[in-house]
């Protein structure tokens, strides 16, 4: 199993490439499952949790053709996946347990043949993240719904008809499959109190692409005019936010300056805005953002996560081991998820003094962390501990980076190339 080898104390200095969102291609390429001509996706980064998607799509008929880079800058792939015929509507344990996007298969199953089995999702320990939502807003549309031995059986011999949604929270993955059912129910869907992620809105846009008729794309409410088949699209992955603000905050924990090279400001300003409190200059500028930590250490400052345009769940380990090493005591607070503090043990075994209480987490900034050997339990965690890595005396090793691998690109080679004294090690 692979480890990754972290000797801090370097500044980073340089250019990094910054990758499709994995949170965007994910929804998108299960979007192929709704037309039978190709849907191009350029951009798509290489990561395991694509090849997962991949695997899945492939379980269901789906001609799947990947080239290498697109051409802009050398970043991203060209996936083009064709579903011409739907040949099995099981989504089993064995491929969905490896990642909780997998469900986002059921709602265009429905949509395009009537039925789908879908396996209880997996994916990252941190928190237990019920499919209700998404289920409750499947019957709305007059799905037939039954969980029996681990599966989600759901039937829609009529076809699904348009209907009005509120979720009673917000919820990236249901508010997902819903646009997705949608756009083939018959009559008009309208979607309140949805997500505002950036990945809704770039799913949105590539739907609409394909023939689909969706309004109010960046609000709350979304109105959805059912269309009979959609059809081909060509259509680019927007930039991953979360792996912008990671590196973002390696800057702030190691110093130096770094250029996001394909990174958009916009779609991370809360997350510039907390970096700005905390001393580290975020800029955006041609092609990309610009993110300077020269000098002091980066100073306290406290943290809520909330849904776009909030600060992000996914950048709370991040920020918490930047946190870890500023001058002053800090809390963060999550809101989105009940179970996403398991990289502190780890941390404090670095040398931070982070304290949880209930979904809060008081960090007193320490001068200096100390390498140490860690185990990584999900994927933010994982970088986490390669950015407290970054800045820590001594060696660091960080175990069970096939989380890591889930949701970030060579990261490894990115952070080398910066300056970074880091390796990957094979067993």
């Amino acid at each position: 199993m692979d480890k990754i080898r972290i000797v801090g104390g370097r500044p980073l200095e340089g250019r990094i490439p910054i990758a499709g969102a994995k949170n965007a291609a994910l929804p998108l390429m299960a979007a192929a499952l709704l037309s039978p001509e190709t849907l191009t996706l350029r951009n798509v980064p290489t990561l395991a949790d694509i090849d997962t998607l991949s695997h899945l799509l492939g379980q269901h008929g789906v001609d799947i053709l990947v080239r290498g880079a697109n051409g802009q800058g050398g970043r991203g792939r060209v996936v083009e996946l064709t579903a011409a015929r739907i040949t099995d509507t099981t989504a089993p344990y064995d491929i969905v347990r490896k990642m909780r996007a997998s469900v986002l298969v059921l709602g265009p199953l429905l949509a395009r043949v009537g039925q789908a089995r879908v396996s209880l999702p997996g994916g990252c320990a941190i928190g237990t993240r019920p499919v209700d939502l998404h289920l409750m807003g499947l019957q709305r549309l007059g799905a037939e719904i039954e969980i029996a031995d681990g599966y989600i059986a759901a039937e829609a011999p009529r076809g699904l008809s348009g209907a009005v949604i509120r979720f009673p929270k917000v919820s990236v993955g249901a508010t997902e499959n819903l646009l997705m059912a949608a756009t083939l129910a018959d009559g008009q869907t309208v979607l309140e109190n949805a997500a505002r992620e950036p990945e809704i809105g770039d799913l949105a846009n590539c739907l609409n692409a394909m023939g689909a008729r969706i309004r109010g794309i960046g609000g709350d409410t979304l109105t959805v005019e059912g269309v009979a088949r959609l059809g081909a699209a060509d259509y680019t992955v927007l930039p991953d936010r979360i792996e912008s603000a990671t590196y973002a905050m390696a800057a702030g924990i190691a110093g130096g300056r770094l250029f996001l090279d394909g990174g958009r400001f916009e779609l991370m300003e809360a997350t510039a805005g907390a970096l700005a409190d905390a001393g580290v200059e975020v800029t955006p500028v041609d092609g990309g953002i610009q993110v300077c930590r020269d000098g002091n250490r980066v100073r306290a400052t406290d943290v809520t996560t909330q849904p776009f345009p909030g600060f992000p769940t996914d950048a709370q380990a991040q920020i918490m081991a930047m946190l870890s090493a500023a001058d002053g005591a800090s809390v963060v607070e999550e809101s989105i998820f009940e179970n996403r503090f398991m990289h502190v043990q780890e941390l404090n075994r670095m040398g931070a003094d982070i304290r949880v209480r209930g979904s809060s987490a008081v960090i007193r900034g320490v001068p200096e962390l100390s390498g140490a050997p860690v185990m990584a339990t999900d994927l933010r965690a994982s970088v986490s501990l390669v950015l407290a890595g970054l800045a820590a005396r001594g060696e660091t090793v960080v175990n069970r980076v096939y989380h890591l691998d889930r949701g970030y690109e060579r990261v490894e080679e990115k952070l080398a190339a910066c300056g970074a004294e880091i390796e990957r090690l094979s067993d």
